[in-house]
């Protein structure tokens, strides 16, 4: 019952679209007119300003960090439980009902979550990860998702005490969050992705 109000309270503050309402209070604009659509925080430094994208993408990252940590420290909630959790403010961000169900790819979010399960642990391999697929090639749906592949192998492999304790829980929220970027974003998926021009020069060689 306990963790079923975390996974709740999870979905509830993940579906708080900060991003949108920090456009349309401090901008008067509505952010989703902007670049790729989304109601992320990218767009709020599209639409005009780069010191608010980055108290929008911390709104976002630790809507999903605090009911992950809350429901650890309060409550004890771990394993299956804590995935489930773990996965919840990802889904509210995604599918938001404040934006009809059509929410963003839940990045800052995500990050926000491994923040709470693993501390900086998790987030610096995730920002490894999909940097990497950045130095390959330039598509951001792209290099987030083969970054988040990356990332899974990372949780296969890792030795931390923690996600060795809890690691097919983990990895399967992981993997649950990847979905969900795919899910999202899938008409992306349509084109190859568009390799940096170092690689290009490589692979004509």
């Amino acid at each position: 019952m306990i963790s079923l109000a975390w996974i709740a309270a999870g979905l509830i503050l993940g579906s708080l679209p900060f991003s949108v309402w920090i456009g349309k209070i401090f901008l008067r604009r509505d952010i989703r007119e902007y670049g790729d659509g989304a109601p992320g925080a990218t767009n709020v430094a599209r639409a005009g300003s780069k010191p608010l994208y980055v108290i929008a993408a911390l709104l976002d990252a630790f809507k999903g960090t605090v009911p992950v940590w809350l429901s650890q420290l309060l409550s004890g909630v771990a394993g299956w439980e804590l995935a489930a959790v773990a996965v919840a403010p990802v889904i509210g961000h995604a599918f938001s009902p404040f934006l009809g169900f059509r929410g963003g790819m839940g990045v800052a979010t995500t990050f926000g979550v491994w923040l709470g399960l693993t501390g900086w642990l998790g987030p610096l391999a995730m920002a490894l990860c999909i940097g990497f697929m950045f130095i390959l090639q330039k598509n951001w749906v792209w290099g987030s998702v083969c970054g988040m592949f990356l990332f899974l192998i990372f949780l296969l492999l890792v030795p931390d005490p923690f996600i060795k304790m809890y690691r097919a829980p983990l990895f399967c929220a992981g993997l649950t969050h990847t979905a969900i970027l795919i899910i999202r974003r899938y008409s992306y998926f349509k084109s190859w992705p568009d390799p940096q021009p170092w690689l290009s020069k490589v692979l004509k060689k």
